[in-house]
């Protein structure tokens, strides 16, 4: 009877199987397409930044974009106001130091049309800034910059009221002193947006 050299011939199929399995797995992963270098991976819900100016402009975590021809735009339009308002302020003061002083070198006549012209130019301007769109990030900066002009064009309607009253031209006085404070806050708070826009202050 002849003698089985091996009496357990099974215990070598399941690490042939395992050689196996092994040899298919490195073969099947070679086989496949390596992943393209354009590939976008989902990003969770952050903010970048992106140059914009001589600065950086932030990216809204939305997945908005700040769009730099409109914040150039943006801050075109308010330059423009913030020179205008110069020069209503240089005329209301002209017009204030002008019928104060004596001999008086502005008569009432004189005064009140020019008042009523500062007046109006500022509430225009007032109503041309709050109508403006702010560019995305700087909504609150807007928010800032309508209050100052709409106290700027109180004050000179005030000024013009003081004028116009009986008061012996204390409220005027205060009142072109306060339209002179909102042009300067106004040009401060113009300063503070072109800033959040990256832009440099005298960019």
């Amino acid at each position: 009877m002849a003698v089985n050299p091996d009496p357990k011939p099974g215990r070598w199929i399941l690490p042939l199987v395992i050689l196996g399995m092994i040899a298919f797995t490195y073969f099947f992963v070679r086989s496949l397409p390596e992943a393209s270098p354009d590939t976008t991976l989902a990003a969770g819900d952050t903010s970048t930044t992106v140059p914009g100016g001589d600065g950086s402009t932030t990216v809204p975590a939305n997945g908005g974009t700040v769009d730099p021809d409109a914040v150039q735009v943006y801050l075109g339009e308010l330059e423009r106001v913030s020179g205008e308002l110069q020069v209503l302020n240089t005329e209301l003061v002209t017009v204030n130091t002008g019928f104060d002083v004596e001999p008086r070198e502005i008569e009432f006549s004189d005064a009140e049309p020019r008042m009523e012209a500062t007046a109006a130019g500022a509430q225009t301007l007032s109503d041309e800034v709050a109508a403006l769109t702010a560019p995305a990030g700087l909504e609150a900066n807007h928010e800032a910059i309508v209050g100052r002009i709409a106290v700027a064009a109180q004050a000179a309607d005030e000024a013009l009221s003081g004028l116009q009253s009986t008061d012996p031209g204390d409220l005027r006085r205060a009142a072109v002193a306060a339209f002179t404070s909102a042009v300067a806050d106004f040009e401060a708070e113009v300063a503070n947006a072109r800033a959040a826009a990256g832009e440099s202050p005298d960019a």
